[in-house]
């Protein structure tokens, strides 16, 4: 019995194996309290120990071989059942959907560093070991889908440390070549092409601070030719761009009058919806002969159009929400609004790789800021957790509002958010939670409707959704979605809702019309053909 527990508490063993010697070394205070017998006098019961001894430990080693026989027939289900109620509460993990595959991964992992040497040849004599290799290297990662991948999409190729000091070199290389020209150029050994400020400007806030000064003239000059590249065409599958050459290092360009037409892989126009022909674009212009081209007004003064009404009422309605409202800015739907939702009592808690938008939005506000590390729910919660616990270091009061601000898709980045740790933490902590999607909403989900319905959340559980209409609807402008009261709320108190001009007609109707092909309003089945096409539903 000694040596069976020594085997279940290996260090090597399984989680399973630990939870199963836990069980059985529970139970053992149990079998020897059933040793003493009150009723009999100290001198027979020292006298019988041994016999006594005996005999509990055959009764024990038959409990225990019973016991281990019901623990098999009963483990699998037991094992599924923890595995379910740790998925549900575990709140420190990147991907809460991938939780279970990564377990058995790591169980296979543990498993295989036990097997000898013999076996392993022994199952590659018999031709398994190949097969069990591919399936290992493969992981068998499924996604909510049940689509086989290779990786999580949050799990990123691992970089060498060759590859990284490489480009480390490269960039040291790069700004000491910059420095010694503007030392070249000082001197007046280089000519210098760039513009200078006249030197009666000189006491006048400086344009730009002396680094980026520094690689605009010198690194951004030498690939200028890349970006910044002049479009004849509407930004489709492929674009017309203006060709142009440049005789003096980029700093000018000389167009000679052709176009070329290239693969366009860097627009917004994710779905195709901004197309100078087609359903949106007839739609656009009809709405320019009913209501005009602008409002030529601001919201408190004359309200808002008939298609901005029309379109908020839709916009609720394609993402489950009782009310939204929109705007005519993309860029002020984060940055103005933030301001209305918290104040200098409140919290902001933030993720590391938030857009500008959103850190202009929480300087505006006035609040508290704290950064969390990105998609990291062990940071998340311990900065939730010193909040609660130690309030307000400036006025050392409890925080009245504690809002956590995160993206669906990170930009730059290409990751997504963990928006059912997040939510888990939300509803833990009792804090409120912001969702910017303006990257996510159309492209992401099986009917396009953002990050909430990629994880397969409620749109309830996210206090504000915030998204954009540039990407995925070939319009401009932007939307906060949530609660009825949330949203009379910024009605009423919003800068950008309430002193600016309304969305204009053809803008809401290009949204509205977009939208409606993605619900599948029109009688077509364009808007599930569109997420076919890019992969989103298989």
């Amino acid at each position: 019995m000694e040596g069976g527990l020594e085997t279940e508490l290996s260090p090597l063993a399984s989680p399973a194996e630990r939870r199963t010697a836990f069980r059985i070394f529970h139970r053992l205070p149990f079998r020897l309290e059933t040793r003493k017998s009150p009723s009999k006098p100290l001198t027979d019961e020292l006298c019988n120990e041994e016999e006594h001894n005996k005999t509990t430990e055959t009764v024990d080693d038959e409990k225990f071989e019973a016991d281990n026989d019901d623990e098999s027939r009963n483990g699998q289900r037991k094992e599924e059942a923890q595995l379910n109620g740790q998925l549900v509460e575990r709140t420190d993990i990147l991907e809460c959907a991938w939780h279970r595959r990564q377990e058995e991964a790591d169980d296979a992992e543990l498993q295989a560093a036990l097997e000898s040497e013999e076996e392993q040849e022994r199952k590659v004599a018999l031709g398994t070991g190949s097969a069990s290799a591919s399936q290992a290297d493969l992981g068998e990662k499924i996604d909510i889908y049940g689509n086989v991948s290779k990786r999580a999409p949050n799990d990123f190729e691992h970089i060498s440390t060759f590859t990284l000091l490489s480009v480390y070199f490269s960039w040291m290389m790069l700004l000491l070549f910059a420095y010694l020209r503007e030392i070249l150029k000082r001197i007046g050994i280089e000519d210098d092409k760039s513009n200078k400020e006249r030197p009666e400007l000189k006491n006048f806030t400086p344009l730009f601070s002396d680094f980026e000064s520094l690689y605009q003239r010198n690194c951004y000059i030498r690939v200028r030719d890349v970006f910044e590249r002049p479009i004849a065409s509407v930004p489709g599958a492929t674009v017309d761009i203006i060709d142009r050459i440049s005789y003096d290092g980029n700093w000018t360009y000389v167009h000679p009058g052709s176009k070329t037409n290239v693969i366009n892989i860097g627009s917004y126009n994710y779905l195709g919806f901004a197309q100078s022909s087609g359903p949106c674009a007839e739609a656009a212009a009809e709405s320019i002969d009913r209501e005009g081209v602008a409002m030529c007004t601001t919201v408190h003064e004359r309200g808002r159009s008939v298609s901005q009404h029309r379109l908020e009422k839709l916009v609720a309605e394609f993402l489950g929400v009782e009310d939204a409202i929109c705007f005519s800015m993309g860029f002020a739907t984060n940055s103005m609004n933030a301001p209305c939702l918290v104040d200098k009592h409140s919290l902001i808690i933030s993720d590391q790789f938030n857009h500008a938008s959103l850190i202009l939005g929480c300087r505006l506000s006035g609040a508290s800021t704290k950064v969390f590390k990105h998609n990291d729910m062990k940071s998340l919660e311990k900065i939730l957790r010193d909040a609660i616990a130690y309030g307000n270091p400036k006025t050392h009061r409890p925080y009245k509002k504690i809002l956590i601000i995160v993206e669906g898709i990170y930009s730059m980045e290409g990751s997504i958010c963990n928006l059912p740790g997040i939510i888990a933490l939300k509803k833990k902590y009792k804090a409120y939670l912001y969702l910017d999607e303006a990257h996510s909403i159309g492209a992401m989900g099986k009917s396009g409707r953002g990050m909430v319905e990629y994880w397969g959340c409620n749109p309830k559980d996210v206090d504000i959704l915030m998204g954009t209409f540039t990407k995925s609807f070939g319009s401009s402008g932007g939307y906060i979605a949530g609660s009825k009261h949330v949203i009379n709320h910024l009605r009423v108190s919003s800068p950008t809702g309430y002193y600016s001009s309304p969305m204009s007609p053809p803008i809401a109707q290009q949204i509205y019309t977009s939208m409606s092909i993605i619900m599948g309003r029109d009688g077509t089945t364009d808007g599930s053909l569109i997420h076919f096409l890019s992969g989103i539903e298989r």
